[in-house]
């Protein structure tokens, strides 16, 4: 049965923390509504989604229709649903220096889990060369997962990843949904990026005759600092991460080497799968994490 996991990671406080899930009604997929309400942070105005799903997307998956049955099917393609706000000098600094962050924060996100070589499991050196190299804190923990990945240090908690000698992408995309918005710091000369975006990763088994196909879904919470150089240590163009939150569903909760393992049709359940379900494509709350010892079965994928 799919499940999920989540971490919620405080890298200004070097602590990983943990916050209560709240489950959701599972839908039908051709019912499903994708809601950003008013009021919750860095969400803004609501966007509802509710329109039917093309005929027979009940239907299951194949390889030449990964998205078949699932929400996302509507969804951006890849790096055209990251779409950045206008920017605008805020908090004392700059337009140009806001736009020019936001830009860096996207190309981010594009290298952790969109880049096909960071999907099929290297080296995510795009996205490490974009983190601020004065974060020795950050990138030394993320050399750590990468190097020796463990429940601890899981690279997934940052990078969207799979094991090439396990599955394969199917087909060449991820379908992407999210928001962007900014802030003034509460330092003089900040500003805080918020980013919440959900990837669909769809994969089928390495091998050639494999005709079934599994999505694993990455919701991805990340707050970047931005400073003005004047004033603090900061190297331009790179991103310092204050905070990040995965949320990965249909994965293994048991599994820590450093890749997503997501569960095919017909896979036996896994023993620790308890708790009520969740719903991968509900973006109605801001990332609420499942209890530490909870590794709750997903509605669907």
């Amino acid at each position: 049965m799919p499940r999920t996991r989540s971490r919620r990671v405080a890298v200004n406080t070097v602590c990983a923390l943990l916050a209560a899930a709240t489950a959701m009604l599972a839908l039908r997929p051709s019912l499903l509504t994708d809601r950003l309400p008013d009021g919750l942070p860095f969400f803004g105005t609501q966007a509802v989604d509710t329109l039917p799903l093309p005929a027979g997307s009940e239907r299951g998956p194949s390889p030449a229709a990964p998205f078949r049955g699932s929400p996302a099917l509507r969804w951006a393609d890849g790096a055209a649903g990251i779409v950045l706000p206008e920017g605008r000098a805020t908090g004392g600094l700059s337009k140009a220096r806001v736009e020019g962050a936001l830009r860096d924060t996207r190309d981010f996100l594009i290298a952790a889990n969109l880049d096909p070589a960071t999907l099929r499991g290297e080296r995510p050196q795009a996205a490490l060369d974009l983190i601020d190299p004065a974060d020795r804190t950050l990138l030394d923990r993320l050399e750590t997962s990468l190097a020796k990945p463990s429940e601890k240090h899981d690279p997934l908690m940052m990078f969207s990843r799979f094991d090439p000698a396990e599955v394969v992408p199917a087909g060449p995309v991820v379908k992407t949904r999210g928001r962007t918005t900014f802030e003034a710091g509460e330092r003089p000369g900040s500003v805080e990026i918020h980013a919440d975006y959900t990837f669909v990763l769809p994969v089928t088994r390495a091998r050639v005759d494999a005709d079934q196909v599994a999505r694993t879904i990455v919701r991805r919470v990340l707050t970047v600092g931005v400073s003005d150089p004047a004033t603090y240590e900061v190297t331009p163009r790179k991103i310092w991460i204050a905070e990040y939150r995965a949320h990965i569903y249909n994965s293994s909760c048991t599994v820590f080497d450093g890749y997503l393992h997501p569960a095919f049709p017909g896979d036996a359940p896994e023993s620790d799968a308890s708790g009520p379900s969740q719903d991968p494509y509900d973006r109605s709350t801001a990332g609420i994490a499942p209890e530490p010892d909870e590794c709750a079965p997903v509605s669907r994928t």
